[in-house]
């Protein structure tokens, strides 16, 4: 079957009504989104799932609109009154939506609205698998579905998922008030790529990754249980053509001339929004009193046109928010109104297109202040509009688009008399300097459009995927296997190099808590009791552990990467001989870090010392690590050590000694017909160059390595091990 496109997001492009005339209605919808993605869900197999927006339907209802639905290429997804009340209206934007939009005050956190929110979030799993293909590429939208991810990936392992943030990421100390924060966290990951609208956004998101989940990034990825996962903004377009040339169509100017007097008499300043505490309408009225005080020539001159689209209103915050809105419109009209003026003209209902690109068209200025946006377009649809360059912008820091439309003025939402300022700067400004900063501005929403923005993200999505498949590539596959078994079978001797931490035992806060546990003491015995085998546990970790952990065991012992050898039951022996004057020196530095960072401690062996950072804060311990690595590797430069950042730990060792010189010292006692080693970090990389290439050697793992193949985890070593112990 041909692979499709899934567009998932908790509205359909569509809206179903009821209507007592005429029945069963539907309405589709101009949102940015819809229109960005109407080529994409339109072509061929591809499918828009999503709610159509009314509940309560009977069976024949929804068999009705599941059938007009699927000839436009979308399948519903039903909602009883209890989900919408619940899901949507409750955890959806009474838990996350003030969360995320720094509303802290505002956010609650019940059981039952998050239990809710996994239902609906599994009753669209549960639509996308009845339709989904495992090759299938799905794009799911917004804050509503965060889990969603992670059920896809669980039901469908090789599917393409990518996910789209249209709301902020909020920072790591407000994301951490959340109490499923994890769980939330661990939907998002299901993806193979996530996108926000701004850098900001993408860096809070990692931050949170990293403290919560555990998992480090580089470059905006992540490994994810050995996935590689790409976090990335894409900041969000408009279709630019359209409203370019609805402000100079005739539907449009017959507006103009018929909102009159709202657009002619005077200068117009234009607030458009919805109904919601995040937008700063508020402020944007007090700061408007404001200014027609402190510059009283303008009144009579200059009018705010204020359109407030109703939403939510229903719920009790923003019953208040249009209450104190329709008092401030009251108040500041009537202390300014003049017979023939009205400082504000205030609609609180919906525009059409062309009334809205009539407005835009018209408008000297756009007053945009969100205390907090994803992105917020219509700023950008208010620069497309404006085809003679004559305009100003004022914007919001707080909002996405403020990243990218560098030339409007930017405030501070928060600070009102910036607000005055920035009008009367609008209001004041050269038409030479409006033009400049208006076809500069034109350039960036022209070349970023909404179509732009799908495409760059699907490019991004099979970018992502081409990665994991070359990572994928050295995967041991069942073929190899099954040759490297029939090798180890064969063969008469055979030489294992086995790391420890990462490889047969997986990390732990404290490296002294990760003794071997009885499956791994099994899988040593069994292999060690084969007489054809020479086993070499080769280590980063101080000789006095590994003899303990290992007493018992016929095992040949190489630590503190290749310093000591033990051969049998012979006594250690040094490799070469060490000067370790150079610790005092190194370790009052690492006892600095360890005071400045809480929870790091130093960790001292004979001939090297480590500084481990595992049960600091995650991010501040990766901070202090690259500080320390730098400064380390100034002051050794004219000493013969070297300097290892390996997995929240920094090593100082002897630059003259590692683990592939010391397993060339085992090597070369006897011709071995199979040499098999495997470990996980950059200091076992020294072991696979030195081998010979035809020795099987494996990285625990997914990412670039000299060894031959990769195996994902410390279980999928420990099974192989177990493997050769069977043959």
């Amino acid at each position: 079957m041909t692979k499709k496109t899934i567009i998932v997001s908790n509205r359909l492009p569509v809206t179903v009504s009821r209507n007592a005339d005429q029945g069963i209605t539907f309405k589709p919808s101009s949102g940015g989104l819809a229109t960005g993605l109407s080529t994409t869900y339109k072509q061929g197999g591809n499918l828009w799932i999503g709610w159509p927006g009314t509940s309560g339907h009977s069976d024949e209802e929804k068999e009705h609109i599941t059938k007009k639905l699927k000839k436009d290429n979308m399948a519903p997804v039903f909602l009883t009154r209890e989900d919408v009340d619940k899901f949507y209206e409750g955890y959806s934007n009474k838990t996350l939506w003030p969360l995320f939009h720094y509303f802290t005050e505002y956010a609650i956190y019940e059981m039952d609205l998050w239990e809710s929110y996994i239902h609906v979030n599994e009753l669209f799993r549960d639509a996308i698998l009845a339709v989904a293909e495992p090759e299938d590429k799905i794009w799911v939208h917004d804050y509503q579905l965060l889990l969603l991810p992670g059920m896809l990936r669980e039901a469908l392992p090789n599917a393409t998922i990518g996910f789209f943030q249209h709301i902020p990421f909020p920072s790591y100390e407000i994301f951490r008030l959340l109490p499923w924060r994890k769980e939330t966290l661990e939907g998002m990951l299901g993806s193979d790529l996530i996108g926000f609208h701004t850098y900001d956004d993408m860096r809070h998101f990692l931050s949170s990754v990293n403290r919560i989940v555990g998992y480090d990034s580089s470059l905006g990825h992540l490994k994810v249980k050995n996935r590689l996962v790409s976090v990335d903004a894409f900041p969000m377009g408009i279709d630019y053509d359209k409203f370019e040339q609805a402000a100079d169509s005739e539907k449009t100017k017959q507006k103009v001339i018929a909102y009159g007097d709202l657009l002619s008499k005077n200068k117009s300043i234009l607030s458009i929004d919805r109904l919601d505490y995040s937008k700063g309408i508020k402020h944007r009225l007090i700061a408007f009193d404001k200014f027609l005080s402190k510059y009283p020539e303008y009144q009579g001159q200059v009018s705010l046109i204020l359109l407030v689209v109703p939403s939510r209103d229903q719920v009790d915050q923003y019953q208040h928010l249009k209450e104190e809105i329709d008092t401030l419109v009251g108040k500041i009209n009537g202390k300014y109104t003049r017979m023939n003026w009205s400082p504000i003209h205030y609609f609180y209902r919906s525009f059409s297109f062309e009334g809205l690109s009539a407005l835009y068209k018209a408008s000297s200025v756009a007053l945009v202040t969100p205390l907090r946006d994803g992105m917020n377009l219509v700023c950008k649809e208010f620069v497309a509009s404006k085809t003679d360059q004559q305009g100003v912008l004022i914007l919001s820091e707080m909002a996405g688009a403020a990243k990218e439309l560098s030339e409007s003025i930017l405030i501070n939402p928060n600070d009102e008399n910036q607000i005055v300022e920035a009008l009367y700067t609008a209001l004041t400004m050269p038409e030479e300097e409006q033009r400049s900063r208006m076809k500069e501005m034109q350039k960036k929403v022209r070349r970023y459009n909404v179509h732009r923005w799908v495409e760059i993200f699907m490019n991004q999505l099979d970018n992502i995927i081409e990665r994991q498949t070359a990572m994928n590539m050295r995967l041991l596959s069942e073929t190899s296997r099954s040759k490297m078994l029939q090798k180890y079978k064969d063969g008469q001797k055979r030489i294992i190099f086995l790391d420890y931490d990462g490889t047969l035992k997986g990390f732990a806060a404290d490296p002294q808590s990760v003794s071997p546990d009885q499956e791994l003491k099994e899988i040593m015995t069994n292999l060690t009791a084969d007489p054809k085998n020479r086993v070499v546990i080769i280590s980063g970790r101080d000789k006095e552990t590994l003899e303990k952990w290992f007493t018992g065991f016929k095992v040949d012992i190489i630590a503190e990467h290749g310093i000591w050898l033990r051969k049998g039951d012979e006594p250690f022996e040094m490799i070469d001989n060490l000067n370790s004057d150079w610790k005092a020196k190194i370790s009052i530095i690492l006892d600095r870090y360890v005071d400045r960072t809480p929870g790091s401690f130093v960790e001292e062996k004979a001939y090297s010392v480590a500084w481990h950072y595992r049960k600091a804060d995650a991010d501040f311990g990766d901070l202090r690590a690259r500080e320390l690595v730098g400064n380390l590797n100034y002051l050794i430069s004219n000493m013969n050590l070297q300097v290892m950042h390996g997995n929240k730990v920094v090593e100082v060792k002897n630059q003259d000694v590692n683990k592939g010189k010391a397993a060339l010292k085992f090597l070369s006692e006897d011709n071995y017909d199979v040499v098999f080693a495997a470990g996980d970090d950059v200091t076992d990389e020294d072991t696979f160059r030195s081998l010979p290439k035809k020795a099987y050697t494996i990285k625990v793992g997914v990412s670039a390595s000299e060894a031959r193949y990769n195996l994902k985890t410390v279980a999928d070593v420990r099974e192989l091990l177990t493997e050769f112990t069977k043959l």
